[in-house]
């Protein structure tokens, strides 16, 4: 392998590293960093483009000896003592493992499968929510994400994190116009557009979740855009006991994917 020790940060190639604060940085490079051991494992497993391993002389054993470099030695491995690492923040969340890899490229809308499942983010700013969100979404069998321009991606280090590496398996199209996108999606592909709304005159259960859909997730605190609104076939709300108004947004995804997942399914003959 690729192997070079280091003894400080100052290494041009560590750059994604010291600026983990930096996103829109990230996002222009088209990289995103991974941190954590189980995260990383499952960076390894993706199948993604990989460009390098930051580390501890420990997880590198550790990593050689599960398999997971196997095949990989040209991979850039930085090897550096635990207080080095401590210098980058999050020490207590990354452990001293982290790699940086190359964000895959999005598919087009015509290569969606028929009978599609898909999700749209509008206006996600948490994006500890977003990998939440992502995480569901891979659970409940989306076949692919869409991030509106007001939306924070999924390939965040806090959202990569919180998926726990679901969003190496999930296709995400960015979109430079959701309500656009939506229009496109009834017009060309007769897609139906769900938009979780707690004030909707239907709930989750009298909408049709079967065959073209994509579910709209809206802003923590505002909900879905008027734009994308207005181009809703159904606005669905999840019933609720004990006066309770909503539910937080990754939680909310997960009722909606779920209800989803049980139509499909029993539309399938499953159930």
């Amino acid at each position: 392998m690729g192997i070079q020790r280091i003894s400080t940060l100052d290494v041009v190639e560590l750059h994604p590293y010291r600026t983990l604060k930096r996103p829109l940085e990230h996002a222009r490079l088209g990289i995103f960093v991974a941190e954590g051991e189980k995260v990383v494992r499952r960076l390894l497993d993706s199948g993604l483009e990989v460009i390098s391993l930051l580390l501890t002389p420990t997880w590198l054993a550790r990593l050689q000896s599960s398999g997971h470099l196997q095949g990989r030695e040209e991979l850039k491995t930085f090897l550096a003592e635990e207080n080095l690492l401590r210098e980058i923040v999050g020490f207590n969340i990354h452990q001293g493992i982290m790699a940086v890899a190359r964000v895959p490229a999005a598919p087009a809308l015509d290569e969606l499968p028929s009978a599609h499942l898909l999700l749209a983010l509008d206006g996600l700013r948490i994006s500890e929510n977003v990998g939440v969100v992502v995480r569901n979404c891979a659970a409940f069998g989306v076949d692919a994400i869409l991030v509106g321009e007001t939306s924070c991606s999924p390939y965040l280090r806090r959202a990569v994190r919180n998926s726990m590496g679901a969003v190496f398996k999930m296709p995400v199209i960015h979109v430079p116009c959701l309500a656009e996108t939506v229009a496109a999606l009834q017009h060309r592909f007769h897609t139906r557009i769900v938009t979780a709304d707690p004030h909707g005159a239907l709930t989750i259960y009298d909408v049709a979740l079967t065959g073209n859909v994509c579910i709209v997730l809206g802003n923590e605190d505002t909900g879905v855009s008027p734009e994308v609104t207005s181009l809703a076939t159904d606005r669905a709300a999840i019933p609720m006991r004990n006066q309770t108004d909503s539910l937080n947004v990754g939680s909310a995804s997960a009722v909606f994917l779920y209800e989803a997942d049980r139509q499909r399914a029993a539309a399938r003959g499953r159930y």
